[in-house]
Parts: structure tokens; C-alpha cells; sequence
């Protein structure tokens, strides 16, 4: 069920209805939500709703039995293995595809024939999202900053739907401290759910949906057929198609919640204002990069030990994070350059420091100079992420040196308006966007009401017909 559609507008009525009606009763609330977070999900294929529920079970039941454990090396056990069974799930239906393929490969070229069946394993959605939130549940009562929440409270915790398909990936200690206490409907800010609403849906179905159709999906389908300045347009749109798609879902999920009265956390932060890879994984889908930072760099060991094996933990943390996106070797590219250029980041600044300098270099001129590279890398990183195999990627960057003296009739006014405004109003100071917001929820209610129509008006006339689904869903 995707947001931007009438069916989901339908349900969320029903939802927010329901919400309120049984705030009071905790417990005919929490079963509601949970009922109505499996229609959500079950939308999509009531299939799935199984194996949701089979990570709830594997996770409540593995961390029940880390906190009754009291001996330190059966508690690592009983977490090792809790962990290892929701990976292992997680394999099977994201990577045993991946895997099989590329094992037969090997085989057939040395000659011992197939060594593993191949199978067809249909992709759940949203599995890898409520999968780290499982675990890092798991984790957090096995390092006891987390006590094991009751199973009411943990099935939704891990359905509810506002997060379950695409995120932000919310933490035990967040969430559920806000599912055991009642909410009030009096401190809702409806001005800021709204604004976050149609900000997200904006985002979403205007200027993703134009970038894509304008400019990316033609070239990255047909690379040869296009010119340098059409494939570079076609990278810098994807970054921002993929920035206006899922830090719009982010927009209207964390919306979404702040009306049935749930805070979750920020997710993006003007990622394409960073000046280094480090910041722009400070800024970009945040919930996914503490989560990387906290239960596989810093387990790994992080920043501790030796240069040498602060880069191979950078390396194994973004390849890893690389395949968490999807089993393919394109995404195994593009982790292993994030951690390439965040490894070149990391020896930087140590060099810098050891010489008595600042950790980066300052100065307006330098300042400038480090975000356009480091968007220009990351953007590099895009087209592999974006590209349908590695032969199409290296298509799309060849046209970048062999393609000048074409034509471009792709890269019109409207396009580089959008492409480089859409990049610009990142810079825009927080406080302005505060104090926009602000001088919105002062307006009285039939103002609002007013600006709210007409913004889904522009909404409906300049998007296109149908919306396409998140790009996140797919992880």
C-alpha cells in the first residue's frame, strides 16, 4: 500500500480513528495496531504477514532467552544465535539467490558442474528494515540497555506501520517507551505533521517523479544513445530522485506517526551538504548509519586499534551496508567505494592531526571545494547503486568522457532548475525552514485547511498520473 494512493488515505482514516477511540485502553490499542499494521503490510502480499511474524517470535523468544540467562558466555550464546537465526532468515529470502548464482558460476568455469540448486526466492518487502530493528532488540537486551519489552508491546514495536516498509529503523529504546505510555492528543503538533506530509509528498510524487522520467531512467535504459551532459545530469538526478524519494517517505512516515501521537527519529539531515564521506553518512539515512556504526563497526573493533584495521572495519561495515541495500554485485561496488573514500577520509585526517592541523581544513574556498567532490563521489556511487548491472553503470560513466559534441535535448531549463535548486535548498539555514513552519501553525485552522488544498492541488496537477513505489521498498 503505498502512501501517495487513495487506498492508503482510506486506511489511515480508518487508523487515526482508531487510534484515538481506544487511547484510553492499552490494551484493545496495542491489538488494534497491530491487526491494522498487518492489513498494511498484508497489502502487499498476505504471505509476507508470515514471516513478519515469524522474526517477531525469533527475536521476543531469543531475547527472552538472553535476559534469563545469567552466565555471561551462555548470554553471548543465546544472543549469537538469536541473531544468527533472523540473519539467516533474512539470507534466505534476500541472498540465496545471489549466492546460488554466482556459486554456479564458479563451478561450471572449474568444471564440478552445480554445486546448489537454483531457486527462485521471491524478495520480501521491507525485510531488511524490520529485521535490524529485530536485532538490534536483541542486542540491546543482551548488552542490558534495553529490558524485554512484553509481547503486545514488542509486535508492535516492530509492525507498526508508519516505519515497516521503508523505515527510519527505530530502536527499542525510542519506540517503546513511547508504546507503553498513553499519548495525548492535546500535545500532537498537527502544523508539523502536516508541513512534514506534504513536504514528503512533494518531494515524492513532483520532483522525484519528474527527475526520473526527465532525465534518469532515459539514460541509464539506453546509455549509448545519449550525450556527456545528458549522463551527467542523469547521475546528479538520481541524486536527487533517490533524496526527494526516500527522505520523502521518511517525511510523511515520521508525519504519519506524529499524528497518531509517536515521535520517531530524523533520518536525513542536508546529506549533499557534506563536506567528506564521513559527514554525508552523518546526514544520510541516519537511523541506517548509527545502526551500522553501533552493532558492526565499533563491535568490529571501530577506530581502536591499528590504521590498518580501522580501514578493514570501515571496509567490512560499508560493503556489508552495500549488501544490505540488495544482493547484487552493483551494490557491492557501491559500499566498497564508500568505504574506499571514507578509508581516504580516515588517513586524512589523521596525517592532518599528526602534523598539529585541524582534522579538515577550513576557509570559505575549501569549504566549497569539499562538498562539491564529495558530492561529485557520491554521485559517482549512485550510478552504480541505480545501474541494473555493472555493464550498464560503467555505460552510463563511459558516456561522461565519450559523449561530448552531441546534442542534449534531455538537459532542458526546467530540468537544471529542478536538478540544481533541488541541491541548493539544502543550504537553506534550518532556521529559515523553522520559522516558515512556525508562521504556518500560528495561521488560524480554516488558513491552514486552505494552504493544505491548495498545496495538494499543485501536488495532484503537477504530478503525474500514478505513483511509483518508493525506491526503498525494494530493500
Amino acid at each position: 500500500m503505498l502512501f501517495p494512493t487513495i487506498d492508503f488515505a482510506i486506511f489511515f482514516a480508518v487508523a487515526y480513528t482508531v487510534n484515538w477511540l481506544l487511547n484510553p485502553y492499552a490494551r484493545w490499542w496495542k491489538l488494534a495496531m497491530i491487526a491494522l499494521s498487518y492489513v498494511f503490510y498484508g497489502w502487499v502480499g498476505w504471505s509476507y504477514c508470515l514471516l513478519l511474524l515469524a522474526t517477531t517470535v525469533v527475536s521476543f523468544t531469543g531475547a527472552a532467552w538472553v535476559s534469563a540467562t545469567r552466565d555471561e558466555r551462555s548470554r553471548r550464546i543465546a544472543m549469537a544465535v538469536s541473531v544468527g537465526m533472523l540473519l539467516g532468515i533474512l539470507g534466505w529470502f534476500k541472498y540465496y539467490g545471489f549466492v546460488s548464482v554466482n556459486v554456479d558460476n564458479v563451478t561450471h568455469v572449474v568444471g564440478l558442474g552445480r554445486a546448489i540448486p537454483l531457486l527462485q526466492v521471491g524478495l520480501p518487502i521491507a525485510i531488511s528494515f524490520f529485521t535490524f530493528m529485530a536485532i538490534s532488540y536483541v542486542v540491546d537486551v543482551y548488552r542490558r540497555e534495553l529490558e524485554p519489552a512484553k509481547p503486545l508491546d514488542f509486535a508492535l514495536y516492530l509492525s507498526f506501520f508508519p516505519h515497516l516498509l521503508a523505515g527510519p529503523i527505530v530502536r527499542g529504546t525510542e519506540l517503546l517507551p513511547q508504546i507503553r505510555r498513553r499519548r495525548d492528543p492535546d500535545a500532537v503538533d498537527y502544523s508539523r505533521a502536516f508541513w512534514l506530509i506534504l513536504a514528503g509528498l512533494f518531494k515524492k510524487v513532483v520532483i522525484s517523479s519528474y527527475v526520473s522520467s526527465a532525465i534518469v531512467t532515459p539514460v541509464f535504459t539506453s546509455p549509448s544513445q545519449h550525450s556527456a551532459p545528458e549522463a551527467i545530469f542523469a547521475a546528479w538526478g538520481y541524486a536527487v530522485q533517490i533524496y526527494c524519494d526516500f527522505s520523502g517517505y521518511t517525511d510523511i512516515a515520521i508525519g504519519l506517526a506524529l499524528l497518531l501521537g509517536i515521535r520517531f527519529p530524523q533520518n536525513f539531515d542536508a546529506p549533499y551538504t557534506a563536506r567528506n564521506l564521513q559527514d554525508f553518512w552523518r546526514r544520510w539515512h541516519m537511523t541506517l548509519s548509527r545502526w551500522l556504526r553501533d552493532y558492526l563497526y565499533i563491535p568490529l573493533g571501530g577506530s581502536a586499534g591499528s590504521q590498518a584495521q580501522t580501514i578493514r572495519n570501515i571496509m567490512i561495515t560499508m560493503v556489508l551496508g552495500g549488501l544490505w541495500h540488495g544482493a547484487a554485485w552493483t551494490f557491492v561496488i557501491w559500499g566498497a567505494l564508500m568505504g574506499l573514500g571514507q578509508s581516504f577520509g580516515h588517513l586524512r585526517r589523521t596525517s592532518r592531526v599528526r602534523r598539529g592541523l585541524p582534522a579538515v581544513a577550513d576557509g570559505p574556498v575549501r569549504v566549497w571545494v569539499q562538498r562539491f567532490l564529495t558530492f561529485q563521489f557520491v554521485c559517482l556511487g549512485w550510478v552504480f547503486f541505480n545501474a541494473s548491472g555493472t555493464s550498464q553503470a560503467f555505460a552510463v560513466l563511459g558516456r561522461v568522457f565519450k559523449g561530448w559534441g552531441q546534442a542534449s535535448p534531455l538537459v532542458t531549463p526546467l530540468l537544471v532548475v529542478t536538478v540544481l535548486g533541488t541541491i541548493a535548498s539544502q543550504f537553506v539555514p534550518q532556521l529559515s525552514v523553522g520559522r516558515l513552519q512556525a508562521a504556518f501553525s500560528r495561521q488560524r485552522t480554516a488558513v491552514q485547511v486552505g494552504l493544505l488544498g491548495f498545496a495538494l492541488l499543485g501536488i495532484t496537477t503537477f504530478g503525474p498520473v500514478g505513483v511509483a513505489p518508493f525506491i526503498y521498498y525494494r530493500f
